[in-house]
């Protein structure tokens, strides 16, 4: 075993101390930075962007690498330091009178005590401090130097990185090797909340919190039940239709057959073709326009996605094949900004 003179020790540790905390800060500063954090300093043209967004493209790979790297100054660390530090500790015991054994204690002790309080502080608490608080500036220095090094050790990381992710879809756990850019809900909604009570956004109108809400709202919640529907027969005439505008403002009409099954809805454009005697004529079927049925149970923007698709302002609330209630794009909207009146309603008396 080469033996090193304690000064070149210290100074190989001051160095592996120093590397610890090189891959502890681009650990943190690849998890804690976002793709779309970057994309704009890319397009910017800052240095280093390019190398952190391939980075946090590639979070498995570069983890794997601060890891390595970490595992092996922390080891080196323990190796070169402790002897070095015991040494000088053991050093002043010895002369003081203190037993050789005694004082070899004693500096192995202390030795430990002082070099797992750098290790921790400067190795560790330091670096993982700065990159957390700083990351979007962090990640552009570390960047170009983890990706660099990551490309010398990718045989040996991507050789430990498929051994780990084995191991994680063994215990049914599906690795990823990208940051998640998304929120959930809760996230955003704490977000809203606390920069409101910062001072920082102002929701005087309950846009923002209505919009977090939205999706908490089933169809159930939101639908009109078949009594209280403003409705048309199947074989109504424009005349009617114009007649039921007039006399509630509505603009679209739910339309029954005989046997009260609602079959489709009218809108008021409909009646717009007929002049004349097609005025007391019955409103040709083919205008009656079709309904798509949802659910009670799903979320409000699963009904509103289907009204989307098949561009309707309307739809059938069906259960068990029994038609439980409409459900208006103007209810949907309401959840979100609040009360909303078809332009042509008349106010209630």
């Amino acid at each position: 075993m080469v033996r090193v003179s304690s000064s070149v020790a210290i100074v190989l540790s001051i160095l592996l101390l120093l590397i610890n905390a090189f891959f502890v800060g681009a650990e943190f500063a690849v998890t804690s930075s976002r793709r779309a954090q970057i994309e704009p300093m890319v397009a910017a043209g800052r240095r280093g962007a390019k190398d952190a967004l391939y980075a946090v493209e590639h979070v498995s790979l570069m983890l794997a690498t601060c890891q390595l790297g970490i595992t092996l100054a922390s080891t080196g660390l323990g190796v070169v330091a402790e002897p070095a530090i015991a040494g000088f500790i053991e050093g002043p015991l010895v002369a003081a009178g203190l037993p050789q054994a005694s004082a070899h204690v004693f500096g192995f002790a202390g030795a430990l005590l002082i070099v797992l309080y750098l290790h921790v502080v400067i190795g560790e608490m330091v670096p993982k401090n700065i990159s957390v608080t700083m990351h979007t500036k962090v990640i552009l220095i570390y960047g170009p130097a983890i990706v660099r090094v990551a490309h010398v050790l990718r045989p040996v990381v991507e050789g430990m990185d498929h051994l780990a992710n084995w191991i994680l879809r063994r215990f049914g756990v599906e690795p990823k090797a990208e940051v998640a850019s998304t929120f959930t809900a809760e996230e955003v909604a704490s977000i809203v909340e606390l920069s409101q009570a910062e001072g920082i956004l102002e929701d005087d109108l309950g846009l923002l919190s209505g919009t977090l809400e939205f999706s908490e709202e089933d169809v159930r919640a939101v639908m009109l039940n078949p009594e209280e529907l403003v409705t048309l027969p199947v074989d109504c005439t424009p005349d009617q239709l114009q007649k039921e505008v007039a006399r509630t403002g509505f603009s679209r009409f739910p339309v029954k057959e005989a046997s009260g099954e609602i079959v489709g809805y009218l809108h008021l454009k409909d009646l717009l073709y007929a002049e004349g005697e097609d005025r007391l004529k019955p409103v040709p079927h083919w205008k009656i326009r079709a309904l798509p049925e949802v659910e009670p149970d799903i979320e409000v923007e699963d009904a509103l996605r289907a009204m989307q698709i098949s561009g309707t302002h309307l739809a059938k609330v069906v259960t068990q094949n029994q038609v439980v209630g409409v459900i208006f794009l103007e209810d949907i909207l309401e959840e979100l900004v609040g009360e909303v009146r078809d332009a042509m309603q008349r106010e209630e008396r």
